[in-house]
Formats: structure tokens, sequence, C-alpha cells
């Protein structure tokens, strides 16, 4: 067949969505450039793969189901070349397609990126951010070159460099007593209402640190994003305990909150890089680990964490 592999690739994402429109999204391509490819594949087979429903998707057909099933096939095998291959290429994408953790889209990495940019040359960057679960499908299906995330839950994809670990600290409203403090406890907090950044494998994290040292909180606001997580503290709905802060000014802290290390001894997260290229790294994968480190060493204690020297290092190098 006259398909290459990102054409499969188009397909069968419309099959995973049922949406061309969803697809597009999650690619990061245009919708044009996916109905082209499935045009083409419909053309090779000589049958419909899709079934177009008016404002409610698509639905595959069983002539596409097996297509489908045979692309999948195509693509997993696709995989396993690059990884095959991967020390032995020396060149660097002119695309490089990442997923992250989401919050990590506006704390860090456009300013990682940039980095990466500048010392390899003109590279286009796709980011798709996600939460952890889907940042390992991503990487698992072909959709991303490397994957930047937490090691916390069960990390089941790929293999896993570490980059540098970064303890919990808390966030509360200026006005809260606690705020006076320099530091404060997982019990002293406990007592506040908790705004949970409420993610898959992120919430369960959250949750347990009280476990360990304290009773849980009483969970007032729950939220997906990152931001409205810091506007719900703001406005008055309870403290939220998170790992990471803004880089530079662009994305800084409203003159409402606070940030305060926890001085308890808590076992912290490590920001991490998954791939599937194992210990044939090529090199533009070898470039970006590199990238980050040098990023994470430069910006220190002082840059980004805000826990203190006396209570325990905010960033503990791998």
């Amino acid at each position: 067949m006259n398909l290459t592999v990102r054409q499969l690739r188009y397909v069968s994402e419309v099959a995973r969505l049922g949406s061309v429109q969803a697809a597009s999204s999650a690619l990061h391509i245009s919708q044009s450039s996916i109905l082209a490819a499935i045009t083409l594949a419909e053309g090779e087979m000589g049958a419909r793969i899709f079934e177009r429903r008016p404002a409610r998707g698509v639905q595959i057909t069983p002539a596409g189901e097996r297509f489908v099933q045979a692309a999948r096939i195509m693509l997993s095998a696709a995989n396993e070349f690059d990884r095959a291959i991967g020390d032995l290429s020396e060149r660097v994408p002119k695309i490089l397609r990442i997923g992250c953790f989401e919050p990590f889209g506006a704390l860090f990495m456009p300013a990682v990126l940039r980095r990466y940019v500048d010392s390899v040359g003109n590279v286009e960057i796709v980011l798709i951010e996600g939460d952890q679960v889907e940042v390992q499908r991503w990487l698992a299906e072909g959709l991303i070159d490397l994957g930047v995330i937490y090691d916390i839950g069960h990390i089941e994809v790929g293999s896993m460099t570490k980059i540098c670990k970064v303890p919990a600290h808390a966030v509360l409203h200026v006005d809260d007593p606690l705020a006076q403090h320099q530091a404060v406890s997982l019990s002293d907090i406990a007592t506040r209402p908790l705004v949970l950044l409420d993610m898959p494998q992120t919430s369960t994290y959250l949750l347990t640190l009280f476990d360990i040292l304290a009773e849980r909180p009483q969970v007032r606001f729950h939220t997906r994003s990152y931001e409205t997580v810091r506007s719900a503290v703001a406005s008055g709905f309870g403290m939220s305990v998170l790992n990471m802060r803004p880089v530079g000014g662009a994305n800084g802290d409203s003159a409402l909150i606070v940030r305060r290390p926890i001085r308890d001894e808590l076992p912290p997260p490590s920001i991490s890089i998954i791939d599937l290229y194992g210990h044939s790294k090529p090199l533009f994968l070898r470039l970006f680990i590199d990238v980050c480190r040098r990023f994470f060493r430069e910006v220190g204690p002082d840059g980004f964490s805000v826990a203190r020297k006396e209570t325990h290092a905010s960033l503990l190098w791998s």
C-alpha cells in the first residue's frame, strides 16, 4: 500500500477516538491531513474504513476493523525498528513530539525547549499535555517521541531517566496564620480544607502524603488544572500541596498566595523522561536529557523550589 507510517497512525487514531476532530486535536495536525490519509487508505483497500455520521463522529466498518488491526501491527513494528536503530542515528528530527504531565507545559517546558532548540537548530516542537496515564499511552502508541512526567504511580511503558527530585510544598492563602511560618508540617495543614490537583495518579500521591504522618484533610475543591488550584487557594477555598512552581516571571503567583516548605521528611517524586529506546538512545534524546539536567541544575533551589536549605534540598539530583 502507498501509505506512510504517519498516515497509518492518523487512521488508527481516528478509529481509537471515533472522531476526525478528536484525532486532529490529539495529534496536533489539520483535519484535512487526516481526511486525506483516510481517503488514500480507502482507495487502496477498495472499501470504506469509516461510515461518516454528521455531528456524531465516525463509525468503523468491519473492513475498517481489519485494516486498523493490521495497521497497529505495522505501527508496532515501526516503533521496534526505531528503537533498534536508535543509537545508530546521529540526526536530529525536524519535528520533535513531546508528551508531558499537563502542569509542566506552562511551568517549565517552554524554557527547557527554548534551550533545546537553541542547541540543535531549527526544530518544530509539538507539545501534547495530559495526565500521567495519557502520556504513557501516547508513547506506547507512537504518538510522541518522549514523555516528561513524574515517577509516581505505575510506569508501564518504556525506559525512564530521572532528572531531579522535587519535594512537596504547601500553598496557602496569604491571610492564613500558617503563612507567617517559615515552614509547616503536614499535621498543621491537614486542619485546613484541601484544594486537590485531581488527576490520575497525582491525586493518589498527594493524598497518600497525609496518610504517612497525619490525617487526611477535607477535600473542598477538585480540579485538573494547576492554574485553577492557585486561583482556588487565592479565593479562600483552602490550602493545597504541590511539587512544582513556575520558572520565571511569566506565570508568577498571585500576591494572595504564599508557598511554604513542608518540614516533614516525605518521599519526593522525580521529574523523569520516558522513552522507548532503552539503552540505545538516539542523539536527539541524549541531547534533550542533557538540556533538562543542565536547566534544573542552573535554576536550582533559589530559582525553582520553595524548600529551604535547613529543611532539605529543594532539587535532589538523580
